[in-house]
């Protein structure tokens, strides 16, 4: 026993006059043209029109053009040093600026919200960086701290102090 196939049946409803249910094509509904579909400009419009960015390279650079760079600046006392830094790139409307000393009576000691805080860590010295890891060492392992050394030498807006922090940050931050 063979069965038939729906060519056989179809030709059976046609010779009998039975047919079954027909749909009827709608008259607004059109045929996709595949072409413009998937086009660059479809793209954009679409995702425009649902409030998204298209293509993705865009979207992550317009975040990163949108969100500045926190930088944290670390001396010991938080007297002359990165305070000012902290004044010198407090300027810049790429970045967000805090400063603070790894010693107890520094003006403002180092919490444990600043390095959460920070995307990058700047030290004055390498005792610094080694204060930081010793104090805060589970924070401070996925962070990047960078030490300038630069010694305790100079006072709070120092020219020579401006001009060192200004070349030796300058390339940190443009790593970010």
């Amino acid at each position: 026993m063979t069965h038939r196939g729906r060519a056989w049946r179809r030709l059976q409803r046609l010779k009998h006059g039975t047919r079954t249910q027909t749909v009827e094509p709608r008259s607004c509904w059109q045929e996709k043209q595949w072409r413009l579909l998937y086009s660059r400009s479809a793209k954009l419009k679409r995702a425009k029109q649902l409030g998204r960015f298209w293509p993705r390279r865009e979207w992550e650079m317009m975040l990163s053009d949108a969100q500045p760079i926190k930088v944290l600046f670390v001396c010991s006392k938080n007297k002359w040093r990165s305070p000012t830094a902290e004044q010198v790139f407090r300027k810049d409307p790429s970045l967000q600026v805090r400063s603070a000393g790894t010693s107890r009576t520094a003006r403002r000691p180092i919490s444990v919200a600043d390095i959460r805080w920070a995307d990058l860590v700047v030290v004055m010295e390498d005792k610094h960086k080694a204060r930081l890891r010793a104090q805060f060492r589970d924070e401070v392992r996925y962070k990047r701290v960078h030490s300038l050394d630069i010694p305790d030498l100079y006072r709070y807006m120092d020219p020579d102090l401006i001009d060192l922090l200004k070349d030796k940050v300058a390339p940190l931050i443009v790593d970010v």
